[in-house]
């Protein structure tokens, strides 16, 4: 994995590509690499580089590259450290032969004996090449070169998941796509075709675009597509059209992505409530939810599956829904979930939680669950994703693209649209029409709350810079809170390579507390809720130890300010919502001790912004 771009049409490619790659930066990657064909000379042109695009463009001469067919990718390494023998395109043994993947091939290593003893010889470490020479060993038994039956027969021997991309030097004008477990998009433009990983890649070119799903594959050139099975049955398709503008993918006079998406929030929450409150019933309406709304309201136990940020929010889930509903509720890590001796029946409601909608290890517990009998359901940012179409219902963030790897509009939107899941179900329960009024007209102002954080840029700025020198950080929140605190523990060390822990404040004295010095701060969400009193106990004891304290407090609390270091104050609301506005702070803390460490904050090491393999 992590980044496939394609092209066929009238244009030169290598530009359209390089662009498009440039649009993947985002993803996180660790190498680059192009194949270009020049169907006039049927000359192949590979060119691969270490390190950022910007590396391979140096080594590209454009004017030397000619060509309206070609695929590229970045790559995220996993068989095989970041080397240019390893970078895609891969080849086979001729070099007619060029391939991209996304993806592992888990049998690659018997596959790789078996055609080391048919003679092929291997230039990587990684399990990808093994494609490449598989493809090229069905090519050799034909009388004519058919390359979509030679793909189709190779993909046939493979365990494990894919996104591949291939051209051949003898079959000019075609390439040859296809997936499983990987995602592919299909652009349609004019006179032209492309295909990605992600729909940012091209999105510049056109908005019409045709989803593959598992176990098919796709021919372009410039004249058309053709879309089938893996058994080359064609399968009709409709072009569908994306709603997201080039301009969203654009700073804006931003420094980075993350402060852009971070600042993009008031609006986002905005998104996310449209249309999907009925204020003077004190319920919300959640049109993706309506096919399966009465088994919903009548379940028994509900499970949150994700993984990283998405997890957090899943874990605020958990707090709300016990608050709001009368439901037996859980969340899991999805990396984790299948592994277990799970309790899951019709009864169950499994609910995915997504950005990207394509995350392997959540894709996976997605699918056991369905096996088992549960309602499943899907949390995505984006449309057409797998876990979108394999969920028996589901809700979109309609948030828009989101560019910087470290998750911050999108994790609000999640928190936004579950506690308008939490107040669906819990209407129907025990919660009553006043109750939901309230909640739902504190929702409605969520946005000038976050606004009103916002205002408070350059002096969190200011703040952060006092922070430079800590290597160690302790965030601490209670109940609806804690997970706001692993959230911002997270942000910190995603983007500026300090380590932080999150940690429910209750906890503290069951053994961190004995890290507490003057060389490690805490980050204590000291808002006032019922547990106020306890962190206020939680604070005494880390002062009592030396410790630096920074405070997220409510406005208006002022004693706060006399027992803590440094305090940032936020507009206070129902406790059920406190935690998506108090989150909002962490998340500029991070992002500017990362900036005034010089950290590529939008592109952190080792990171990738979709985690499509598990």
């Amino acid at each position: 994995m992590c980044g496939i771009v394609c092209y066929a049409g009238r244009q030169n490619a290598a530009p359209i590509l390089l662009e498009g790659l440039k649009r993947l930066e985002y993803r996180g990657y660790d190498s680059a690499g192009i194949a270009i064909l020049d169907s006039d000379q049927k000359t192949a042109h590979v060119v691969k580089s270490v390190g950022k695009v910007a590396e391979l463009e140096k080594k590209l001469n454009l004017r030397e590259l000619p060509g309206t067919c070609g695929i590229a990718h970045t790559r995220w390494a996993t068989h095989g450290k970041p080397t240019e023998e390893n970078a895609h395109p891969h080849t086979d043994c001729t070099g007619d032969l060029m391939l991209i993947h996304n993806g592992i091939i888990e049998n690659f290593a018997e596959l790789k004996d078996e055609l080391i003893e048919k003679g092929h010889n291997f230039r990587s470490e990684t399990d990808t090449e093994v494609l490449a020479h598989l493809v090229e060993e069905y090519l050799k038994g034909m009388d004519e070169p058919d390359l979509p039956e030679a793909v189709r027969k190779a993909l046939g021997r493979v365990s494990g998941t894919f996104g591949i991309a291939v051209l051949h030097r003898n079959i000019p004008n075609k390439i040859v796509v296809a997936r499983r477990g990987s995602p592919l998009i299909i652009g349609v433009g004019q006179d032209e075709f492309l295909a990605a990983s992600d729909i940012n890649a091209f999105i510049r070119h056109t908005n019409k675009v045709i989803y593959l799903n598992d176990d098919e594959m796709a021919i372009l050139n410039s004249n058309n597509i053709t879309i089938t099975d893996l058994n080359l049955n064609k399968i009709d398709r409709e072009l569908e059209t994306v709603d997201w503008e080039v301009f969203e993918n654009e700073k804006k006079g931003y420094k980075h992505f993350m402060l852009k998406e971070i600042f993009e929030q008031p609006e986002t929450v905005e998104n996310a409530i449209r249309g999907r409150i009925i204020e003077s019933e004190g319920i919300s309406k959640l049109g993706g939810l309506d096919p399966v709304l009465n088994r919903l309201k009548n379940l028994q136990r509900m499970v949150f599956i994700s993984c990283g940020t998405s997890y957090y929010a899943g874990l605020y889930a958990k707090y709300l829904f016990e608050i709001l509903t009368d439901l037996d509720v859980n969340v899991d890590f999805a990396s984790e979930f299948r592994y277990r001796n799970l309790r899951i029946d019709e009864n169950t409601c499994v609910v995915a939680i997504s950005q990207s909608g394509e995350t392997a290890d959540t894709l996976a517990a997605l699918r056991e669950s369905r096996r088992k009998g549960a309602l499943t359901l899907g949390l995505v940012n984006v449309v057409g994703s797998t876990i979108s179409k394999e969920t028996d219902a589901g809700i979109y963030n309609h948030a828009g693209p989101e560019i910087g790897v470290a998750s911050t509009k999108i994790f609000v939107s999640q928190c936004t649209i579950l506690a308008l899941m939490a107040l669906l179900v819990g209407r129907s329960h025990h919660l009553s029409i006043n109750e939901g009024i309230r909640i739902i007209q504190e929702l409605k102002k969520i946005p000038d709350y976050i606004k009103e954080v916002l205002k408070q840029n350059e002096a969190i700025r200011e703040l952060a810079s006092q922070f430079l020198n800590y290597h160690d950080f302790l965030f601490l929140g209670r109940n609806l809170n804690y997970p706001i605190a692993m959230e911002g523990a997270l942000k910190l060390k995603e983007i500026s390579y300090v380590h932080a822990e999150g940690y429910p404040a209750g906890e503290m004295k069951h053994g961190p507390i004995s890290l507490i010095d003057s060389h490690f701060p805490t980050v204590a969400i000291a808002t006032q809720d019922y547990s106020y009193e306890k962190m206020i106990n939680n604070i005494q004891e880390i002062k009592a130890r030396s410790g630096r304290i920074l405070a997220i407090a409510t406005k208006g609390d002022n004693s706060l300010s006399t027992i803590v270091d440094d305090v940032i104050y936020v507009p206070r609301t129902v406790e059920v919502l406190q935690p998506i506005v108090n989150v909002i702070p962490l998340q500029l803390f991070a992002y500017h001790v990362a900036d005034l460490k010089g950290r590529d904050v939008d592109k952190p090491r080792n990171l990738a912004k979709s985690v499509t393999v598990e």
